[in-house]
């Protein structure tokens, strides 16, 4: 990667750049969010248990409703972002909804610097590490905030899925991680049509990679799954084939959408 691309402030200014349009959006439909509907889906719930009591870690939480939805489950939590927009805008709705929701922005590897404890678990979700170049950086970042015998969970588009074009007719990116995918798009997933041009810098992460990025940080894998469905319909030409899990038209459910993965960090031995 080299250091004159310069992703992070490209990719911090594209993400300050879409906040407010996500927060206005129906995608995101903040003011149920604000009047109490919960943000998590049953694909997370599953592995998350009973979050009452815990300290939690939200990694690339955008502008925190997930964060704050697990704050609302009982969780004290904390969200980190690269956007110091979407930053500000959470901790103001955490301010708000009086919960116990903090907030730090900084660039994912640099957390370490900005935070110093230990949590029963780490959570990340859905388009977030397409925006990192260093698995075995973001594994060890995991790792070293994990209490021992805490989890790491997460839930996140299958790789399989960024292979297509946008209109899903061919096979476009490479499955692997060969090098970084510069793009300029317009509008955004939350708002196909909002009058935003941004430029991009991302890589996509074959499963391959992901788990052992994981396993070589130190961690156990307990359960990996797959799914045929993406709870959001945020991708080109999908529909709602049953009521919260929507597919590609042309694909229904021939190819993996999504994919989870809890992991734990092995308890000290007495």
């Amino acid at each position: 990667m080299k250091e004159d691309l310069n992703y992070i402030n490209i990719n911090k200014q594209t993400w300050n750049n879409k906040t407010d349009v996500h927060i206005a959006s129906e995608f995101y439909d903040n003011e149920s969010f604000l009047n109490g509907k919960s943000t998590l889906n049953t694909i997370e719930l599953e592995l998350l248990g009973d979050v009452k009591g815990k300290k939690i870690l939200h990694l690339q939480c955008h502008f925190g409703q997930d964060t704050m939805t697990l704050a609302r489950m009982g969780a004290s939590t904390v969200g980190v972002d690269l956007s110091d927009k979407a930053v500000e805008r959470a901790t103001a709705f955490a301010k708000q909804l009086e919960l116990d929701a903090t907030f730090v922005c900084c660039d994912l590897y640099d957390t370490p610097k900005y935070l110093d404890e230990q949590f029963d678990l780490v959570f990340t979700s859905y388009g977030t590490i397409g925006w990192l170049p260093d698995l075995a950086k973001w594994a060890n970042v995991i790792t070293h905030f994990l209490k021992p015998g805490g989890q790491f969970i997460m839930a996140d588009f299958h790789p399989v899925v960024w292979m297509y074009d946008d209109d899903f007719t061919k096979v476009f990116y490479n499955y692997f991680n060969v090098e970084p995918i510069i793009e300029d798009t317009s509008g955004t997933y939350a708002e196909k049509n909002a009058d935003l041009v941004d430029k991009s810098v991302g890589w996509n992460h074959p499963i391959s990679e992901i788990l052992n990025s994981l396993l070589q940080s130190g961690l156990e894998l307990k359960q990996f799954n797959e799914f045929d469905y993406s709870p959001y319909n945020c991708l080109h030409d999908m529909e709602e084939s049953e009521t919260g899990k929507f597919r590609i038209k042309a694909f229904g459910n021939k190819i993996p959408m999504v994919y989870s993965i809890l992991a734990s960090k092995k308890a000290i031995s007495i």
